[in-house]
């Protein structure tokens, strides 16, 4: 017997694999969905200023993304989600989470409707499984196609006059609107919390998209971006990562970590009205046993990591994200507290901060003061029609 064996193992190049590799100095991969995908290109410092200040491009290629269409599609999606998709019009994007029995959040995503009875989910965990026996008994039809389907994110307050350059008029599109221009769809939408848009098209015809999107953005300082440099801008904007600031229930190693839409600040996503919902009767009768929340740290050491402390004393949480924000001027993090911990007031939190300084180990408390909102929210990310610069 004879054994044929790939000779290509490990992670997959990504649709325009060739054109992030000619621009990576830094040589920083990670892996993404079995891709490689570029933690940082040159430095983090660079693309994350080319991503505030003129505009970035990121390969959100090896998301996941399913098609979900046929008579039933509407309703396989809202017997999943928590919140009533019916609300969302053809043309538009919503965010949804979605929930196991017990109503422990399984992940977030975007739901883009395409026509009355044609959806695409985008999110970052695996689904196909979970979402072919949730449309079981349904007149409805999944397809995968995460690797068929490319997206560019292009992000920054040039990125509408590169898009204008590239010869894609964008000007009608308001935030989380969506259109077909020629061979491609745009979509009003991204994860920065600035002005940005979310460019896709089949696979084979990425690399042609970033070479029109190269070839218009040298005059507005269009540069192509890492992970890095893009989780900096969604801390700013308060925006979770799954698998970070939340653990996907069907990921978890111990009963119980999961959290409830409610625990991770999106009740408002939850709708009791719309009908019978997965996890819907455990979330009717589900009582938080702690809350995300956005804070400001002390100082300027960020807090990732860090524990949290009620009266320096009594351990209540941990921070999930951390980072000196360089455009707020602030030390930011995101953080789960226990409740009634997080509700008090005054809070009187506390991080217990850890830093490496000259090879030695040194600790400090640092004060937490929460946060309602974004930490960053640029009305330029409002504004219709988009400003240029």
């Amino acid at each position: 017997m004879s054994v044929v064996t790939d000779p290509k193992t490990g992670l997959i190049d990504g649709p325009v694999h060739d054109r992030l590799a000619a621009l990576s100095r830094a040589r920083g991969w990670y892996g993404w969905a079995g891709y490689a995908a570029p933690s940082v290109l040159d430095t983090v410092e660079f693309e994350y200023f080319a991503l505030r200040n003129q505009c970035a491009l990121f390969d959100i290629s090896p998301m996941h993304k399913y098609r979900l269409t046929g008579p039933d599609a509407t309703a396989v999606l809202n017997r999943l989600v928590t919140r009533d998709v019916t609300r969302i019009r053809p043309g538009r994007v919503g965010y949804a989470v979605w929930c196991d029995e017990e109503g422990m959040v399984i992940d977030d995503g975007t739901l883009f409707r395409l026509g009355a009875q044609d959806w695409r989910l985008c999110c970052q965990e695996p689904m196909l499984t979970w979402l072919i026996e949730a449309a079981w008994g349904f007149d409805a039809e999944v397809r995968d196609e995460s690797d068929t389907l490319a997206g560019l994110a292009l992000q920054g307050p040039t990125a509408f006059a590169v898009l204008e350059a590239a010869g894609w008029d964008v000007a009608a599109l308001r935030p989380f609107d969506h259109a077909g221009l020629g061979e491609v769809m745009i979509s009003r939408t991204g994860f920065t919390g600035d002005l940005g848009y979310e460019i896709w098209m089949p696979w084979a015809d990425a690399t042609a998209v970033w070479d029109r999107l190269w070839a218009a953005g040298g005059p507005w300082g269009l540069r192509a971006i890492g992970y890095a440099a893009l989780n900096i801008a969604r801390i700013e904007a308060g925006f979770l990562t799954a698998g970070v600031d939340f653990q996907p229930v069907h990921a978890t190693e111990r009963l119980h970590r999961g959290k409830t839409p409610f625990e991770l600040g999106l009740g408002r996503m939850v709708d009791m009205t719309k009908g019978h919902f997965n996890g819907r009767r455990a979330l009717a009768k589900a009582r938080p046993r702690s809350l995300l929340m956005r804070v400001d740290v002390e100082g300027f050491k960020p807090a990732q990591g860090a524990l949290v402390y009620h009266r320096k004393r009594r351990e209540v949480g941990h921070v999930t994200s951390g980072v000196w924000s360089p455009t707020a001027k602030r030390n930011i993090a995101l953080a789960h507290v226990a409740l009634p911990w997080a509700t008090r007031t005054p809070p009187d939190l506390w991080a217990e901060i850890y830093t490496l300084e000259e090879g030695r180990w040194d600790t400090r408390m640092a004060r937490l003061t929460p946060v309602e909102g974004a930490f960053f929210a640029p009305q330029r990310a409002r504004a219709t029609p988009p400003g240029r610069t």
